[in-house]
């Protein structure tokens, strides 16, 4: 799920994308390709970097037909000359990854990604019948979806993991704080998470230039979801430290090129607005479980008012978790046990920070 969100003193460059399939220069050696996503976000930027006699390409779009035909149209148009070098895939999502196999296949160019995101991939796609298991169903069944809902969720919900042609049988692995030449140009390899574990961002200090994947996006907040298989995992937690990270180390007059929507300045402005918009969030989860215990299924309405569709119904419902095994962490919910199975949360009283007491809220799920 995303959500719209307030910008200010942040500058945009490109005041529009570029068509589907049209080549936009955005830096020096640097193309931006916008490739169709057939969902809500209808979109995924694609870039690529020059390498020598060729292009090293940034993430790959989803595997589906449209795909692979614009991928067709732009090396036989615009790229038409020059090679492609290698393939350098920034998480495991399919809209990054899902055609990353065609095109290693394809051109004959090597896969360059962080392990979690190969093996993630890779684990989904061996087994495209695990998401309709039954921990995955007692997972949302548990936390108060009713038996319908589960059913679409677990079934048409999740129909967008599968759009992954299969991966090569090899990648190179890329590990945060690895450099990176490509060209001219040395990138340090930086990791963020929340929104996908070991997301990889590529940063070039001297050319100013942050390829931040979906870690930070300019109007909408990336997702941030709770998984069933670490249903007490604390990914927002991870995705604040991250874009602290972010925030205290990246100047404000680097160009930040996004998975989503426009290139943009701002980088220091843009993360506080997103941990905010969260810390918002939390407050509002807080007040509706000050009255009586709640489950995380009742508590989608809070965070997501609008009618939603099985695909994104399951994005909300891990969303919402997120955000409460966060605050379980941060001592503000607690468990407040289980009635037919379906576990509820209450408020622990009291009113919360801004900011965290500690910059790392997970320690408390392992003392």
């Amino acid at each position: 799920m995303q959500s719209p969100i307030d910008i200010c003193d942040m500058s945009f460059p490109f005041q529009e994308a570029p068509a589907i399939g049209e080549v936009v220069t955005v830096a020096p050696g640097v193309l931006w390709v916008r490739f169709p996503l057939p969902f809500r976000l209808d979109h995924v930027n694609i870039y690529l970097i020059e390498d020598g006699d060729g292009w090293a390409v940034l993430d790959a779009g989803i595997n589906d037909e449209v795909t692979r035909e614009t991928w067709e149209a732009l090396v036989s148009g615009p790229l038409r000359g020059r090679r492609l070098t290698r393939l350098v895939v920034t998480h495991f999502h399919p809209d990054h990854i899902g055609l990353a196999g065609w095109l290693a296949q394809r051109f004959g160019i090597p896969l360059l990604t962080t392990q979690t995101s190969y093996l993630n991939c890779l684990t989904i796609s061996l087994s495209p019948g695990a998401l309709d298991a039954k921990p995955y169903r007692d997972f949302y069944l548990g936390h108060g979806l009713d038996q319908d809902l589960t059913d679409l969720v677990s079934t048409q919900g999740q129909v967008y993991l599968r759009m992954v042609a299969p991966l090569p049988g090899t990648f190179l692995r890329i590990v945060a704080g690895d450099t990176l030449k490509i060209g001219g140009r040395t990138f340090s390899a930086l990791a963020g998470d929340g929104h996908a574990p070991e997301q990889l961002m590529l940063y070039c200090r001297e050319s100013k230039l942050l390829f931040v994947a979906d870690q930070v996006l300019a109007k909408i907040t990336p997702n941030v979801s709770v998984w069933a298989v670490d249903p007490d995992g604390d990914p927002l937690g991870l995705f604040l430290r991250s874009l602290r990270a972010l925030r205290a180390d990246i100047p404000d007059d680097t160009l930040v090129l996004p998975g989503h929507q426009l290139p943009f300045y701002g980088i220091r402005q843009r993360t506080s607005q997103l941990i905010a918009h969260h810390e918002a969030r939390c407050a509002a989860l807080l007040e509706a479980c000050l009255g009586e215990p709640r489950s995380a299924a009742e508590l989608i309405p809070v965070v997501f008012p609008r009618v939603l569709d099985p695909h994104q119904t399951s994005f909300a419902f891990s969303e919402v978790l997120a955000h409460v095994n966060y605050m379980r962490g941060q001592g503000e919910l607690d468990h407040a046990g289980s009635r037919s199975g379906i576990e509820y949360f209450a408020a622990n009283g009291g009113s919360r920070n801004a900011e965290p007491a500690s910059a790392d809220s997970r320690t408390a799920r392992f003392r």
